[in-house]
């Protein structure tokens, strides 16, 4: 692991608690493995054997329904860490986890830490801050599916992305619009209407590239009363 690597584990919800010797400690054992776009992570029903950090590049959780549909549960970049509730009860993963760019993840196995928790019970703080923090997350895409329109959801996504507070901002999309479209609840020719709503609010999407005009504005349109919205068809 680089200087890099520790730096970003470091900084993820499941070791920002910790001090520097645990921390160190965890690591001792972890192992950084890079994956293709495509590449199968793990699968939903797999034995959960480890705990995984982001380190580069964007990973889709998902689950594929009875029907064969695909549901995107979470997506996940850099610092985020992902696998840590059920890891410790040598439980199966619900869901698989895909790269969705290319990507670097920092493996954690979950028997080492389990035994590191033995020695050090603060360790496990850490791991129910970063499972309700998975939680928080959830809870948040359920409240958009229910209390925003499509658009807004959309506006809410380039926000998150957004490096500026005020004033002109461009994006880069971090990988394709049918993930979008999936992580935001959507389809994609929904999406692709939504992009274009959003042009009354300053918004250019370009391929992978968005312009936003005025990252105030987009936000006032994002926290906007849905039934508003929804009366003007936005």
């Amino acid at each position: 692991m680089t200087a890099d690597h520790q730096a970003v584990a470091r900084s993820s919800l499941l070791l920002a608690g910790t001090s520097a010797e645990v921390a160190a400690n965890v690591l001792a054992g972890a192992r950084v493995k890079t994956f293709d776009r495509g590449a199968t992570i793990f699968l939903q029903g797999e034995r959960a054997a480890a705990i995984y950090i982001v380190a580069a590049g964007w990973v889709k959780l998902y689950r594929i329904a009875p029907n064969g549909a695909e549901a995107i549960v979470g997506v996940f970049t850099r610092g985020h860490s992902f696998g840590e509730a059920v890891a410790f009860r040598h439980d199966v993963y619900p869901v698989a986890a895909e790269a969705a760019t290319d990507c670097e993840l920092i493996r954690i196995e979950a028997d080492a830490l389990l035994r590191l928790i033995e020695n050090n019970p603060r360790i496990a703080v850490s791991i129910l801050t970063a499972t309700f923090a998975h939680l928080h997350s959830l809870v948040a895409q359920v409240e958009q599916l229910k209390a925003q329109t499509g658009a807004q959801r959309v506006a809410e996504f380039l926000l998150e992305l957004a490096g500026c507070q005020d004033g002109r901002c461009d994006v880069t999309l971090p990988y394709d619009k049918v993930l979008i479209a999936g992580r935001l609840g959507m389809k994609p020719e929904s999406l692709s209407r939504a992009f274009q709503k959003l042009r009354k609010v300053g918004v250019k999407v370009l391929q992978n590239h968005a312009e936003i005009a005025d990252v105030a504005a987009l936000r006032d349109y994002a926290e906007e009363d849905p039934a508003d919205a929804w009366a003007r068809g936005g």
